[in-house]
């Protein structure tokens, strides 16, 4: 006699999976549609290479920005995707003028060397490290050549009159050194300088108005526990280490009991630039409670070929700070060079900042790690992720300096 279904499992197969991700950015004063619009445009190219269905909507209702995905992957899935903005902050920190940004230039050099930050950085991956020195070194650079052309003009000017000049001088040291300001579009040097400056600040301790962005982005959080099957929180760059405090924040105020599945999936991780100094006591021990909690699953995924990230650098052990206990996070890799085809790697190779972003992007020969699959498709991230192993060349080594909490 042929057994009648469970009804619960037919309902489970025809109802949709619902999932919530906040994507957190990292410093980036641009508009959040940015995101929307590389979601859209990279998840239909993943969706043809890889064989399945993607739309992108509008999302329903008011709110923060944000949009819907639907997919079919043997079960339908609805995400809500939302960006948790701090841009206007990104934006604000930013606007200084150029003699600011050269003061910021020697407060954040000495913050990062006379805390003894740099050095054991410098030990973990030399790609980031590179990155953090290219806006000193370019900055500089600039700075160094319009004094030659303004020391030069002045010579020439003092041949008719001493004021003459001294003002032809210190224009042409202005003019040269707002064009190259004007152009940083290209050279990227003043905002990766601002970036950097940024966690310098107060010693890798969070501004006042960060903070406040924080708690409220944890509040939209704890909103979303009671509306899906899964809750999503994507840290890109920067944004990783704000989501590692969100998240601690939240489980220490005490989650509902029978809530949906908590995930944290951290992308090209910068932990380390702010962990590493001495007033980064708050993310210290975050890191800490956060790497030993059962109620949420964390995967951390870089690639060695993203030299602005600490490529599978695990940010807790790295740090210092891993318990006895730790369970999280799993660090994997995106493995650039083989899921990128040799084609594609080629034209990417170094284009830094845009291979920064590809975590978010669609790779032509995928692995177990998709985005666009792990954001809408119908696994949890610990399903998608529960047989997988550790990448076996990640780094574990405890090198900060700091590591009081």
């Amino acid at each position: 006699m042929e057994q009648a279904p469970d009804p619960q499992m037919t309902l489970t197969a025809n109802s949709a999976f619902r999932r919530k991700v906040f994507y957190i950015p990292g410093y980036d004063p641009i508009h959040p549609r940015r995101y929307r619009e590389l979601y859209r445009k990279e998840g239909a190219d993943q969706a043809r290479i890889t064989g399945y269905d993607l739309r992108l909507m509008p999302r329903r209702g008011g709110g923060p920005y944000g949009w819907r995905v639907e997919t079919d992957m043997c079960r339908k899935t609805v995400a809500e995707v939302e960006v948790l903005v701090w841009s206007d902050i990104v934006r604000a920190s930013m606007a200084t003028g150029i003699p600011a940004t050269y003061l910021q230039l020697i407060r954040t050099a000495w913050a990062y060397i006379g805390s003894g930050a740099l050095f054991r950085l410098m030990r973990l991956r030399k790609g980031p490290m590179i990155a953090a020195l290219y806006p000193i070194g370019l900055l500089l650079v600039q700075l160094a050549l319009a004094l030659l052309v303004g020391f030069g003009l002045y010579r020439l000017g003092s041949l008719f009159h001493p004021a003459l000049g001294i003002l032809a001088g210190l224009a042409v040291i202005r003019l040269i050194l707002r064009g190259f300001r004007r152009h940083d579009n290209r050279l990227f040097a003043y905002y990766l300088m601002h970036d950097y400056a940024y966690s310098a600040q107060s010693k890798g301790a969070n501004p006042p108005e960060l903070e406040a962005r924080m708690a409220a982005f944890a509040a939209r959080i704890r909103a979303a526990l009671a509306e899906c099957d899964e809750v999503l929180i994507v840290g890109h760059s920067s944004g990783a280490h704000l989501a590692v405090s969100i998240l601690a924040d939240l489980i220490r105020a005490g989650l509902p009991g029978g809530g949906p599945a908590l995930s944290l999936l951290t992308l090209g991780q910068v932990v380390p630039m702010v962990s590493f100094l001495p007033g980064a006591r708050r993310l210290r021990a975050d890191l800490a409670y956060l790497s030993a909690r059962p109620e949420l699953t964390w995967v951390d995924v870089t690639a060695p070929g993203d030299g602005c990230a600490f490529a599978l650098c695990d940010p807790v052990a790295v740090t210092g700070v891993a318990p006895p206990d730790k369970r999280w996070p799993l660090v994997v890799s995106a493995a650039f060079t083989q899921t990128l085809s040799p084609e594609r790697w080629k034209e990417l190779r170094w284009r830094f900042f845009r291979l920064h972003f590809q975590y978010l992007c669609a790779f032509d020969r995928p692995g177990d790690y998709d985005y666009f699959q792990i954001t809408a498709g119908p696994l949890t991230l610990a399903e998608r992720y529960q047989n997988r192993a550790p990448s076996k060349s990640r780094i574990e080594t405890p090198l900060s300096p700091w590591r009081s909490t």
